[in-house]
């Protein structure tokens, strides 16, 4: 038996870890890490009450007092993750399987993870705060806490998979195509993959649904997290221009289509994405997509599905779960979250590995500065890094 530190979201995936790693006799301790935006109180246990929607002293990211039906809801009514409410589904959870269950108070760590969002933004990239989160902060400070108890494991309800193989430990997609998260993993120190447990990987989303159910327990049909935790409501920009008020106005400029023709005017860049086609706000007769965002002039440039393809792209930033020099000739790389993965070749940079070039056997669309460019060999995770910008023709 190992004693395994468990990350509890108040979701039906970490829930139904924490069952599996009981079931195989390990010593779970349940962590809620609390790493909201809005609270003066430590997180902290206030009440014995398993009923309590707010047993932590956790704030609510809803307007409704605690008790109400509006208590640590979003005000854009989609699900988020890290409310009060997770708070008290994961203890209820804790509590009905027996195993302690502690909570970190990470908000000061976390604005981090705003200011990173907030300044890409502004430098005309595309952030991915949640796979930055589980970097910087989920398993970071995961490991802090494993290594405070001494813990021989630390676990989360991510679907992907660990492997031993050939004296090591690898990490590979989850079983469930539809609900892998390896993506989000890639920068895992590789000295951690023998450290870490990933329980539910081996699983189909519905199977762990099934389980859930017949546990009884309340989160069996609780939506999956798939929001930014931060932007409760509004646009992104809203967000953006609430915390650096001295830019309004300063991003602000033309819509050029790339022959440089002036075509309209916007009131920010940091209101779109490379690839956007809905919400530009103007009227061309033919459809027109956000190909580049240029800081430096302020300018949105449009084009045509065929200007946003790109045969590669360059990246920086690396984290390779294996020997970089052991990458092979033909990979398959993803360059979104929820997209797929298409055969690459992979180029190091000569002097330094953490930048490298991928060359995309066939053109790919919308390639984002400011997302991850994550490598794979079939199923297994080779590293990844943040994409600077997409190559041209």
């Amino acid at each position: 038996m190992s004693r395994v530190v468990l990350a509890m979201s108040g979701g039906v995936d970490s829930s139904v870890a924490a069952h599996l790693l009981t079931q195989a006799g390990h010593e779970v301790i349940g962590v809620f890490m609390r790493h909201g935006e809005a609270s003066a109180s430590a997180c902290r246990i206030s009440s014995d009450d398993a009923s309590d929607p707010n047993p932590l002293g956790l704030p609510v990211l809803g307007s409704g007092p605690a008790g109400t039906a509006t208590a640590g809801k979003r005000a854009d009514h989609k699900q988020g993750c890290c409310s009060a409410t997770d708070a008290a589904d994961a203890r209820r959870v804790a509590m009905s399987m027996d195993i302690p269950f502690y909570s970190l108070d990470l908000q000061e760590d976390f604005r981090k993870i705003v200011d990173y969002f907030v300044d890409d933004y502004l430098n005309a990239r595309t952030p991915n705060p949640c796979v930055k989160c589980n970097h910087w902060i989920k398993f970071g400070k995961l490991f802090d806490y494993a290594d405070g108890i001494d813990a021989d494991f630390v676990a989360t309800g991510h679907y992907a998979r660990m492997q031993h193989e050939d004296g090591k430990q690898h990490l590979l997609r989850g079983l469930d195509d539809g609900k892998d998260q390896s993506y989000a993993l890639f920068g895992i120190g590789r000295e951690r993959l023998s450290r870490m447990m990933l329980p539910v990987g081996d699983f189909e989303k519905s199977k762990i649904r099934e389980i859930a159910a017949s546990l009884g327990l309340g989160v069996s049909e609780k939506k999956d997290s798939q929001e930014i935790c931060f932007v409760t409501q509004g646009h992104h920009s809203d967000f953006v221009k609430s915390r650096r008020p001295d830019r309004i106005g300063t991003t602000a400029g033309d819509f050029v289509t790339t022959d440089g023709k002036i075509v309209g005017q916007h009131n920010g860049f940091e209101a779109f994405t490379i690839g956007q086609r809905k919400g530009l706000g103007i009227a061309l007769g033919t459809p027109h997509f956000v190909v580049r965002i240029e800081a430096d002039t302020r300018r949105v440039v449009l084009g045509s599905p065929d200007e946003l393809l790109a045969p590669g792209l360059e990246a920086d930033q690396a984290n390779w779960l294996i020997d970089p020099h052991d990458i092979p000739g033909l990979v398959s790389v993803q360059i979104r979250y929820n997209g797929r993965p298409h055969a690459a070749r992979i180029q190091l940079h000569a002097d330094d590995p953490a930048k490298f070039a991928v060359h995309f056997c066939e053109p790919q669309s919308a390639v984002a500065p400011g997302q991850a460019a994550v490598v794979y060999d079939g199923a297994r995770v080779l590293g990844g890094g943040w994409i600077v910008a997409a190559t041209t023709r």
